[in-house]
């Protein structure tokens, strides 16, 4: 009796979530405007020292995780391109040897920006690494990820449209100090926000580099190209787009024979990462179609069994903040991610939050009328995280009724974690700046689409 008194509120409880539909949170945040932290900030500081190394930050410098990128600034002088490293518990010293660059956009010259890639380093191992000369030297750390296979534990922190507003201080501070530990963030795109400001001022690429040497000084953002990234900008001379990032930040596009640095894939751990990017042509016969069209095929879900595709403008948005923006893309692209069983989409552009269930929409051929979204387990989980707490702040303005492709949405600034257990199964957590650091404000199980495909939605899709 007891057993089946069990069965059926089982049964009434499976009934209850798929009946539901998607939740608005009832949280209401204070609707204060976003501030920009002031030049003089503690968290824009140069490090003492003559000409000392600044702006420290690491990427993936190869497509299995044996590499890392160092990359950092000298102002007075360029100084030396060579990074100093060595494993944890041992006195040998390598060397590697980079190089530098510098750029001018309007009235701004760039400090001399270096960048030196580490190869053939050990998996799963804490190395050190000294950047600078003298005694305007600096040491850092990192940790290789474990070997790339399919049963290999990893968690990803997850940010996007992070700007340098008090708000984005709290959001880096709470994911710093989420229990959960993060150990390489997946970055959605949109970085300093240095084109709101007149004439695109540089200097804001240069305070927000320091602001968040303190994260990705000791563990590699993966880094996708948004919006506030192009500077293109006719009407002061600045036509190449993309100049400020491209020259900054690296990344190895090339190790999968990528032909710009604005779509690539990486494996890390028992993930396959492909970063895409919504500001490059994306229309069939362009590079990037071509070469997503050749990536698709090549994961091998034996070896990387979670496969996670970064873009930063969503597919599937039921904010009026950059409402179908993503729709052509999406057209595009989305009949390649229910074939290849894509596990969870991260987008940013929209400052809010929102989770989807798993649904597609690629039915509709123009004249069937088959239009709408329907639920599909072989479809990808969408998840819009643009609410890093960047200077234009939130957005609120949530369509009514919500779809019910729609899971979760909330407008709040906040960070995630996708926590990789095994093949199977990942544990994933949304984390409201206004909470505690351990506590969760949307979470889900991920069963992995290849090896466990059961239902894993939450409302009724």
């Amino acid at each position: 009796m007891v057993v089946a008194v069990a069965v059926f509120a089982a049964t009434v409880l499976h009934a209850a979530i798929l009946c539901s539909a998607g939740m608005t949170s009832s949280f209401v945040r204070s609707p204060q405007k976003s501030v920009d932290m002031p030049l003089d900030s503690d968290v824009f500081k140069a490090p003492p020292g003559y000409n000392a190394p600044q702006q420290v930050h690491i990427t993936q410098g190869d497509h299995v995780g044996e590499a890392v990128i160092v990359s950092w600034v000298t102002v007075e002088e360029p100084g030396s391109s060579i990074v100093q490293y060595w494993a944890e518990n041992t006195s040998h010293k390598h060397k590697a040897e980079g190089k530098f660059n510098k750029y001018k956009f309007y009235n701004y010259t760039s400090g001399y920006i270096h960048h030196c890639t580490i190869r053939k380093l050990q998996h799963d191992t804490k190395y050190y690494y000294e950047v600078g000369v003298g005694s305007s030297a600096r040491t850092f750390w990192f940790t290789t990820p474990p070997k790339v296979g399919p049963d290999a534990p990893y968690t990803f922190g997850v940010i996007g449209d992070l700007g340098q507003t008090y708000d984005s201080n709290i959001t880096l501070t709470h994911y710093e100090k989420n229990p959960n530990k993060g150990q390489t963030v997946l970055y959605v795109g949109d970085l300093s926000y240095a084109d709101n400001y007149p004439f695109h001022d540089n200097v804001r690429w240069d305070t927000w580099a320091r602001f968040v040497e303190r994260s990705v000084a000791y563990q590699p953002w993966i880094w996708t190209a948004g919006n506030h990234e192009i500077d293109f900008v006719p009407e002061i001379g600045e036509t190449k787009p993309f100049k400020p990032y491209t020259n900054r930040y690296r990344v190895p596009y090339k190790a999968s024979n990528s032909t710009a640095p604005f779509w690539y894939s990486v494996k890390r751990a028992s993930a396959y990462i492909i970063v895409l990017s919504s500001y490059s042509a994306y229309g069939k016969y362009t590079p990037q179609y071509q070469w997503l069209e050749d990536e698709l095929p090549k994961v091998n879900r034996s070896e990387t069994p979670w496969l996670i595709v970064l873009m930063h403008s969503p597919w599937y948005n039921s904010n009026t903040y950059h409402y179908m923006e993503g729709e052509t893309m999406r057209v595009m692209y989305e009949p390649w991610f229910v074939k290849y069983k894509v596990d969870v989409v991260f987008a940013g552009h929209v400052h809010a939050y929102e989770r989807s269930e798993r649904v597609s929409n690629i039915a509709y051929n123009i004249i069937n009328g088959l239009c709408s979204p329907v639920s599909d387990q072989s479809a990808p989980v969408y998840i819009t995280i643009g609410d890093g707490g960047n200077i234009e702040g939130l957005a609120n303005n949530l369509t009514e009724p919500q779809p019910k492709y729609s899971a979760y949405r909330e407008a709040s600034f906040g960070h995630a974690t996708f926590s990789i257990k095994n093949r199977t199964h990942s544990y994933y957590s949304w984390h409201r700046n206004q909470d505690g650091y351990a506590v969760e404000a949307d979470s889900l199980w991920f069963f992995n689409r290849f090896w466990h495909q059961i239902d894993d939605s939450t409302t009724a899709a």
